[in-house]
């Protein structure tokens, strides 16, 4: 085997960086060794991925000093997954012989593998995973596995013995937000309100609500409806990890914490209310996972990033979110 290649996966958000790590997956089929280099945000996330055996970060430093970083690695070859025309560019700079990256773009020309991603020529079933591996096929690399795996630390087994000291030992966890809803001055509660609440009645279990620093503020009226226990901004991600995967089902909005629970084995539930979201591009991975697709009709062109009131929030549909939980629960 040769001895060390890159998986380049700096943008997006925890999610996108955790499903590239099937590339470090296939890329160990040839490469003895394979190193990441990621956002500082996603550090934490791909630190506890066996796949990958060091994170490096780019932290915005000069594109001069981080080719150099990676040029003394040695690296015989490089996987540009989010690709800019800084990350091809470092790559190029890095002197890395093999170089695979998306065409179609300015700054391909830096690579010397250019890879068509699928969901630009009108594809919108094939899974993230399989069009990342398509980077990795390029020179002769694959997995038959497309999971994502994460792997929480004795300090993350730690910090969720400590949050659920007070829980009874079986819970539900709820996960209303993703990374858009505290940039947006409307986010509903009243279908997670009414979600939690029978939870509550139909499973006869507390319910924890888990989101970011940032979402408290937005999810205190829920909490404040519900009774439910709020584990709101108190974890780090394998912190979180730790404590899904102990739940007898985690119900959340499609999100990094959607991914990161089912690479941790957790029954996953993930909720996609949006006609935009293409769950069958992004739905989680796992051994116990399902999908909730709302029939809300959006009207045309209508975004996360842009829609005025999040009308599919508002009217989740419950019943079929508590089927999707009695299946993980029955399984």
């Amino acid at each position: 085997m040769s001895a060390r290649a890159l998986l380049y996966c700096a943008g997006g958000g925890i999610g996108d960086s955790l499903i590239a790590s099937v590339v470090a997956r296939a890329l160990h089929g040839r490469y003895e060794r394979v190193d990441a280099l990621t956002l500082p945000g996603h550090e934490e996330t791909l630190a506890r991925v066996p796949d990958i055996d060091s994170v490096l970060v780019d932290r915005g430093q000069s594109e001069s000093d981080l080719a150099a970083q990676l040029r003394a690695a040695g690296y015989e070859a490089a996987i540009v997954t989010w690709a800019t025309a800084r990350t091809a560019r470092v790559a190029k700079l890095a002197a890395i012989p093999v170089r695979v990256g998306q065409t179609r773009r300015l700054y391909s020309n830096s690579f010397t593998h250019k890879v068509c991603v699928r969901s630009e020529t009108g594809d919108v079933i094939t899974h993230w995973s399989q069009i990342l591996l398509d980077y990795a096929r390029a020179i002769g690399c694959d997995t038959a596995d497309a999971q994502p795996h994460f792997i929480s630390t004795p300090a993350d087994e730690g910090q969720a013995d400590r949050l659920l000291a007070s829980t009874r030992r079986d819970f539900a966890l709820v996960h209303p937000t993703c990374a858009i809803s505290p940039r947006r001055p409307v986010w509903p509660l009243d279908g997670w309100v009414d979600l939690v609440r029978r939870l509550q009645v139909r499973f006869n279990i507390p319910v924890l609500i888990s989101g970011g620093p940032d979402d408290l503020p937005l999810l205190q009226p829920l909490l404040n409806a519900t009774g439910a226990f709020s584990i709101v901004g108190k974890t780090s991600i394998g912190g979180f990890a730790a404590v899904a995967k102990r739940a007898r089902a985690f119900v959340v909005m499609h999100s990094g914490p959607m991914h990161v629970a089912a690479a941790v084995g957790a029954p996953t539930i993930g909720v996609f209310p949006l006609q935009a979201d293409f769950p069958d591009r992004w739905a989680p991975v796992g051994a116990r996972v399902q999908v909730v697709r709302s029939s809300y009709c959006c009207r045309p062109g209508e975004l996360m990033e842009t829609c005025p009131d999040y009308a599919c929030i508002q009217g989740l549909p419950v019943p079929r979110i508590l089927a999707a939980v009695e299946a993980l629960v029955v399984a």
